[in-house]
């Protein structure tokens, strides 16, 4: 019975080029469908969400209301189910979202967007590339010494100082700056194996606040975040480079941007840090191809501050796509952050320029740097 339900009898009149890829087997001329990992996620495969597609009905109905109403307690309510309604079946053990304002009678962030975890791809994005992913053989829990794990082999070449697998047994980052490849869905082995986090969603507590001098932020919750915590995805829409490049000169000069190169430094070098020569450059010709922008969609993460001396970093993750080019933006802590501590990431990357002088006269989007620290660069845009 179990040989039964792993196989099924269809039509020998499938393409040919079909059974080598998903290793059918011809008996009699007939074919014996394996129900093997690439097959299932080539006839189930995850959503791909299209920018076009983007819904916005709750927000003009918000937008709608007076003045009031949008700063009424109904209002912080609908946003925080807003919040929850949209990520709860992608992140159903995160501890929920709540909208603090101490300040002033703004009650929730402006209904500009629409909330989720998600990339959404816009024009001239293609898909996830699942054709050329891999996924490794193992079973039940990848072992960290396995010379068989092809995931572990592949997070290897990019990170070989780190050993084993970039994630400890806890699930925290060992180290920041490389990028991340989780197992995925060809991969034989259970979903809570150690290579699995970001996938499995946040796990710490975070609240939205308004801040005195910097607008919204985000803040921990009662308990600390360990250091090498996933905080959340850098979630919104994935553009072309040109349409981020048109974006952001409007964004600039009414000085918000939520607009994120994919420009790390292994796609600049052309491959693993490990096979790149010491102190070699990035080729002058090299563009990043694809941008995030979370104006029109994404999650908490639109509104994390920038600070000169922060507790998180963003770093390259792949599970789902074999595009080295199109990695999604995830957030880990740095150090430990105490509990109700605000949240912060650099949006100008590691201050490996401190002594680079303050620009005036610039866009809107170049104010002054408010994060206060004492290490502060006096601006947070370079």
């Amino acid at each position: 019975m179990e040989e039964e339900l792993l196989v099924t009898v269809v039509d020998r009149a499938v393409a040919s080029k079909d059974q080598d890829a998903f290793h059918d087997v011809v008996i009699n001329g007939l074919r014996i469908i394996s129900l093997t990992p690439r097959r299932i996620l080539h006839e189930l495969p995850p959503k791909v969400y299209y920018a076009k597609d983007l819904p916005h009905a709750l927000q003009d109905s918000m937008n709608r209301l007076d003045r009031d109403h949008r700063n009424s307690e109904m209002a912080r309510s609908v946003f925080e189910a807003f919040i929850f309604e949209n990520t709860c079946e992608d992140e159903p053990e995160a501890p929920r979202i709540h909208i603090i304002n101490d300040i002033d009678d703004e009650a929730t962030p402006a209904w500009e967007f629409h909330y989720s975890n998600q990339l959404w791809h816009g024009e001239n994005v293609p898909p996830p590339d699942l054709t050329n992913l891999l996924g490794c053989g193992c079973r039940g829990h990848c072992d960290p010494r396995s010379k068989t794990c092809l995931c572990l082999k592949r997070q290897q070449e990019y990170s070989g100082e780190v050993s084993g697998f970039i994630y400890d047994d806890r699930g925290r980052l060992k180290e920041e700056g490389y990028p991340i490849f989780e197992c995925n869905d060809l991969c034989g082995c259970l979903e809570d194996c150690r290579n699995r986090v970001v996938q499995r969603g946040r796990k710490h507590m975070v609240n939205i606040r308004k801040t005195k001098d910097k607008g919204w932020g985000v803040f921990a919750g009662s308990k600390k975040i360990p250091k090498g915590s996933f905080i959340g995805i850098y979630a919104g829409e994935l553009l072309t480079d040109s349409e981020g490049d048109e974006r952001g000169i409007k964004y600039n000069k009414f000085g918000r941007t939520y607009l994120f190169d994919l420009d790390f430094y292994y796609l600049q070098q052309g491959g693993p840090k490990a096979q790149v020569p010491s102190g070699s450059q990035p080729a002058e010709e090299w563009e990043p191809k694809f941008v995030v922008d979370a104006y029109h969609a994404g999650n908490f993460t639109r509104f994390l501050n920038h600070s000169c001396d922060p507790n998180c970093s963003m770093n390259a993750c792949y599970i789902n796509e074999a595009n080295l080019e199109k990695p999604l933006l995830t957030l880990f802590t740095t150090r430990d952050v105490l509990p109700y501590e605000e949240v912060t990431f650099s949006y100008s990357g590691a201050p490996d320029d401190e002594d680079e002088p303050v620009v005036k006269d610039r866009d809107a989007v170049y104010a002054a740097c408010k994060c206060g620290a004492p290490n502060c660069r006096g601006q947070m845009f370079r």
